[in-house]
């Protein structure tokens, strides 16, 4: 296999009796920032849960290898182990489970040892105090009553934390306001600071990350599949010209 730290081969998927990727190759190597554009519709929550490992989606062909290991048949928390995350669109809320314990738990999953309480508070209070974060955020329930911006501020939190090799970011910009945007992509550039080896897809509507970030390519989905790919420039032409002029 390649050097690559995830490569998909002509991948084909479907949720039930509907086909939704099509003949789909991607490759990125370790440390690389991908921006993932494109319709509704076109895929790309999709990719990133068939990624993730996701079960409500079958792979019909293809080959999805991270790290050089296929991994077409490993369950979620198996992905998750290996160092696969994914940030949703819209976070789940889990009432009774503090944050601080959830990432104590994910800590202890990720690496095979038992983190204790206090050294799981510690990380996870230095690195919301790093992202400009309230650290009270950290002892409520997960995304328990959490407005839009909040629910993002700890989706953040929990890429900080955990450090995985690979970050599947499905619309973290959604819903947000400018101001909120803005912090959100400067936290994302204090942790690719202070993580460079992190690789991560972003997958968005807007040219806003391109302030703070600068992607190694920038690939647009239309219909299951990517069209095209590129440098930043792509992202601006898509905003100017709409992605009708791809379909």
């Amino acid at each position: 296999m390649s050097e690559n730290l995830l490569e998909i081969k002509e991948l084909f998927v479907r949720a039930g009796e509907v086909e939704i990727l099509k003949n789909l190759n991607l490759s990125l190597q370790k440390g690389q920032f991908h921006i993932l554009m494109g319709p509704n519709g076109s895929g790309k929550s999709t990719l990133a849960n068939v990624i993730m490992g996701q079960p409500d989606y079958e792979v019909v062909k293809g080959e999805i290898y991270f790290e050089s290991k296929l991994i077409n048949t490993l369950k979620v928390d198996e992905r998750a182990r290996l160092g696969i995350f994914l940030g949703f669109q819209n976070p789940v809320e889990v009432s009774g489970v503090p944050i601080h314990q959830f990432l104590r738990q994910a800590l202890s999953a990720r690496s095979g040892l038992t983190i204790s309480v206090l050294e799981a508070r510690m990380k996870t209070n230095e690195w919301a105090k790093t992202l400009a974060i309230d650290p009270k955020l950290t002892a409520r329930y997960l995304n328990d009553g959490f407005s839009g911006g909040e629910k993002k501020k700890n989706e953040l939190l929990q890429l900080a934390v955990l450090q995985p090799k690979l970050a599947l970011l499905d619309e973290t910009d959604t819903g947000l306001d400018v101001d909120a945007i803005n912090t959100l992509n400067k936290g994302l550039a204090l942790i690719r600071e202070k993580n460079p080896e992190m690789t991560i897809i972003y997958i968005t509507h807007y040219d806003s990350v391109l302030r703070l970030l600068s992607p190694d390519k920038v690939h647009l989905m239309i219909s299951g599949t990517i069209v095209e790919s590129g440098d930043k420039s792509l992202a601006h032409e898509v905003l100017k010209r709409g992605y009708k002029h791809w379909t």
